[in-house]
């Protein structure tokens, strides 16, 4: 990174996930350097977690097209397909690939014809090694735990990490996920919890071959697969090293946690869905001891902003932490990525990336864009968790299903 400021601002982005390194792809395609410190020791420290991701084609899929990448994504992805049952069994809604014919299954709307309409699935550790191998690997620090930010004034930012490293910025973006420490340089902001944990378990991919699990097998295929009522969900996913992914969501207080021994953490998990079929509590039953994860449901209050900052912003749940009830969280931080990231590329384009207003002129407009969209979804975001994790499941969720598919296209 040149020193020389006043040519070429030090532009720092701390978090290597989705928008951080959707950010960090931008601007060194465009020549911009910059340089992004993630805590992680490497890529593959957190590999196993988080859900398969829909992206759509005005939001991830952009940041992916804009960024050359919209080729290994389609090689990566599947197309997308959804089953909403009942805990008694009852096919209530099945839209996707396949979805249409004379089954007997009810019929959602017709599959997507075009590729703006549709929002094909891929796995979080495929979709970010996409990323990474596309990124000059000398361009990410890794095991570079933030631990302090100090302001010097004139939008300079001096950065301690845990490793005893400091750095300073010229541009500071927080890409650093739901409990930022970049965001209190901006606002009060703290992660208010929804009620909702989900219980993150798997069955290996062995076990999968088990003539006992073939029916829940067959239930999955390449669906997602969603069972919904009385306020608790589970939602399964055949991954593509044979793995089926499952969110089990209930509501419970905070300091609600499983036991610690694994036999006695899915014995409790089972207690809540009492009385649904055994092809789906074989979800539980048979999962694997060594990859049971618990998740509380954070967001951010919806709207989000803050008066801007000069030499600092912040993209992906570091603003606007919402529920994964509307699949836009991934989507909008690969979005605020590619946004900011032309932005600041534009401005070095036209030789104003050292001058300052210029920098808050654009970082202001970026930022009331990214807010007000992110407002609007973490509210759909915030009326989907209700409907999705509801007494009267799954109706409510159907009824919000087939409300965005007869509008077309969602944002995020």
């Amino acid at each position: 990174m040149p020193s020389d400021s006043s040519t070429h601002p030090r532009i720092v982005i701390v978090g290597g996930g989705l928008g951080g390194l959707a950010l960090l792809l931008t601007l060194h395609r465009r020549g911009v350097p910059a340089t992004l410190y993630e805590r992680d020791t490497s890529s593959s420290t957190r590999a196993h977690l988080g859900a398969p991701l829909d992206l759509g084609w005005e939001s991830g899929q952009r940041a992916l097209r804009e960024n050359g990448l919209q080729v290994n994504f389609e090689e990566s992805a599947d197309s997308e397909g959804r089953r909403i049952y009942d805990g008694a069994g009852t096919l209530h809604f099945s839209h996707g690939a396949g979805a249409q014919g004379g089954s007997g299954r009810p019929e959602g709307p017709p599959p997507p014809q075009r590729p703006e309409d549709s929002r094909p699935e891929i796995e979080r550790a495929v979709l970010r090694k996409l990323l990474l191998d596309a990124i000059p690997p000398h361009l990410i620090k890794w095991d570079h735990a933030l631990v302090s930010v100090r302001s010097l004034g004139h939008g300079q930012h001096e950065l301690t990490f845990a490793n005893g490293f400091t750095t300073v910025s010229d541009i500071l973006v927080g890409a650093d996920g739901a409990n930022s420490r970049v965001r209190p340089l901006l606002s009060p902001a703290t992660p208010i919890y929804t009620d909702v944990k989900f219980i993150d378990i798997s069955l290996a991919p062995e076990t999968t071959k088990l003539p006992e699990l073939q029916g829940t097998v067959a239930s999955i295929g390449k669906w997602t697969l969603l069972v919904m009522q009385n306020s608790r969900m589970l939602g399964s996913r055949m991954c593509g090293d044979g793995r089926i992914r499952t969110f089990a969501a209930i509501r419970e207080s905070a300091d609600w946690t499983l036991p610690s021994d694994p036999a006695e953490a899915k014995a409790v998990t089972k207690t809540y869905f009492a009385g649904w079929q055994q092809w789906m509590l074989n979800l539980i039953d048979y999962a694997d001891e060594s990859a049971i994860y618990i998740h509380a449901l954070y967001v951010l209050p919806a709207g989000h902003s803050w008066p801007h900052v000069r030499g600092v912003t912040l993209i992906g749940d570091a603003a606007h932490l919402m529920s994964p009830f509307a699949g836009a969280g991934a989507n909008l931080a690969l979005l605020d990525g590619l946004e900011l990231g032309l932005a600041l590329a534009g401005l070095a384009t036209e030789g104003k990336l050292a001058d300052q207003e210029a920098v808050d002129e654009a970082v202001v407009a970026f930022e009331e864009n990214m807010c007000s969209r992110a407002g609007r979804i973490a509210k759909q975001a915030e009326d989907n968790l209700h409907e999705f994790i509801h007494p009267d499941a799954p109706h409510p969720a159907i009824r919000r299903f087939k409300q965005v598919f007869a509008e077309g296209r969602h944002e995020g």
